[in-house]
């Protein structure tokens, strides 16, 4: 593993950092509070490639490493948590799925528009549709049906807390086909949101993440075409366990990001802010706090960075990934509530950005993959 990163690498990071200084900052508190959707902010992510990233050119991708993406999820993470899951979401449970498992004819008739994150001008991405109200951390247990119909399958069922719920364009669905297959029945169908059918449900009033657009997703009688099956008979479970590791790497980068941003705000007003005659920063009790914080935070970094080399290198990454995401999401809530603690009265005010970033940081305990899964994965792993 390099400590060092190319030049390139060091272009993304860059590119990363400006665009969420100058295109995310402005209005992010508006966006929190109205519950807006970043679609111009998405738009322009998409156009300058950042929406798949490391997906092959050939297929409308920026052909780049794991390692650019943990840094620019990073870089836009410290500022606007809600426009980076879109970007994780597209980039590594839908469109890196559809890569490594979709077939030819899948590819450039469904990744090629969504890495490129538009279609006929307009914006073009996708969701995945895993979790369900009795199928949560229990991925096993799905309850949404698709029952074959010979050339095509019916589905029918709900899916909840679906991040691009209302703005993505192309669903990927796991669903039962064969109950008595247990998880080994399980298919994951590629579903166009305009199919007669699908019903978008109401928008998830959420305590962090409040611009991304979180819904429930329900399927009535609605008609999937054979050739949108990804995968053999059967192949839908391991392909969603199989695309969430590489999908916590990118909520790790996720948590790391606010972790950064959270610590970057505290240190500045640390050093201007003062109290008994001196600068808080003077003060032996912050200084402790800010010194903690910075080595959770390049401890986080080196487990996010390490999960990606991995990756890059063809190597398997799935323990990697659990601790990485689980480690960085429990940095990103502590850090943000001492971030919080350092501003004092301020802090608990919107306009300081670091209580949107504590109430940001608790998601990345809970989606793809609780903590508490997370510590399954490990726990099985180093006791094999």
């Amino acid at each position: 593993m390099q400590f060092v990163f190319t030049e390139e690498q060091l272009m993304i990071q860059k590119a990363a950092r400006d665009f969420a200084q100058n295109e995310c900052l402005p209005g992010v508190i508006e966006r929190d509070e109205l519950q807006k959707f970043p679609k111009e902010q998405i738009e322009k992510l998409a156009d300058l490639g950042f929406m798949g990233m490391m997906i092959n050119p050939e297929y409308g991708g920026s052909g780049l490493d794991a390692v650019s993406y943990v840094l620019a999820m990073e870089e836009i993470s410290k500022v606007d948590a809600s426009t980076s899951v879109c970007v994780s979401v597209n980039n590594s449970l839908v469109c890196s799925g559809l890569e490594k498992y979709g077939n030819e004819e899948q590819k450039k008739k469904y990744l090629t528009p969504l890495a490129q994150g538009k279609k006929d001008g307009e914006l073009h991405i996708g969701a995945f549709l895993l979790s369900e109200p009795e199928a949560g951390s229990d991925a096993t247990s799905q309850q949404t049906t698709a029952e074959d119909k010979g050339d095509y399958y019916l589905l029918n069922g709900t899916k909840n807390w679906i991040t691009n719920g209302s703005s993505a364009s192309v669903y990927l669905v796991m669903a039962q086909t064969d109950v008595a297959k247990g998880h080994k029945g399980i298919n994951c169908l590629i579903v166009e949101k305009n199919t007669p059918g699908v019903v978008v449900g109401a928008k998830e009033n959420k305590l962090g993440i409040r611009g991304s657009d979180t819904h429930t997703i329900m399927f009535n009688d609605v008609k999937v075409p054979k050739e949108n099956r990804i995968g053999e008979d059967g192949f839908g479970f391991r392909f969603a366990m199989s695309t969430l590791s590489g999908g916590r790497i990118g909520i790790a980068s996720q948590a790391l990001g606010i972790a950064s941003g959270a610590y970057e705000l505290a240190l500045k007003y640390s050093k201007v802010r003062k109290a008994f005659g001196k600068e808080i920063s003077q003060h032996q009790a912050i200084q402790f706090k800010l010194a903690d914080m910075a080595t959770r935070i390049e401890a986080a970094r080196l487990l996010c960075l390490k999960a990606a080399w991995e990756k890059d290198n063809g190597l398997n990454y799935d323990l990697s990934s659990s601790m990485a995401k689980v480690f960085a999401s429990e940095t990103a809530m502590w850090v943000t509530v001492e971030a919080v603690q350092i501003h004092g009265g301020y802090g608990f005010v919107k306009e300081y950005h670091v209580e949107r970033l504590m109430r940001d940081a608790k998601i990345t305990q809970i989606y793809e993959g609780t903590s508490e899964v997370q510590r399954i994965v490990i726990g099985r792993s180093i006791l094999k």
